[in-house]
């Protein structure tokens, strides 16, 4: 079958909430929140994908950290690798261009959110690495 396509997600934590945006219409998964980010391209480091992406989709500089989760899931389109990475801002201030909604979520309540299906399991592992804190 096809190969594994690798995808980066941010993983931005302010003040014990992390950043979901929600895609719009006309983008693939439309009204899924997701963690922001994207597929790697040829000769790119996941965390260099991942800075990219950040300063593409939400007009923001970041510094891409450690692979904090995983998660492989198969969509009718086939399968990918999310890779969820640690980022730290650079910049605060956000511009959407597929995304139409960005918030600050508490970790507890991010599966209260729609979120894209292979984004679950990275909220869970988020969450698991946070209780009690």
């Amino acid at each position: 079958g096809p190969a594994l396509k690798i995808v980066t997600a941010a993983i931005i934590k302010q003040d014990n909430q992390i950043l979901i945006t929600r895609r719009k219409t006309g983008e693939k998964l439309p009204g899924f929140w997701e963690f922001p980010g994207g597929k790697i391209e040829d000769g790119e480091t996941p965390q260099a994908c991942l800075e990219r992406e950040l300063f593409e989709e939400l007009g923001i500089r970041a510094k891409a950290n450690d692979i904090l989760a995983e998660s492989i899931y198969t969509y009718d389109h086939g399968q990918i690798k999310l890779l969820g990475i640690s980022i730290e801002l650079i910049d605060q201030e956000i511009h959407l261009t597929v995304h139409d909604k960005f918030e600050w979520v508490p970790i507890g309540q991010l599966l209260n959110y729609k979120l894209a299906p292979a984004d679950i399991p990275i909220a869970k592992k988020i969450q698991g690495m946070t209780n009690n804190v």
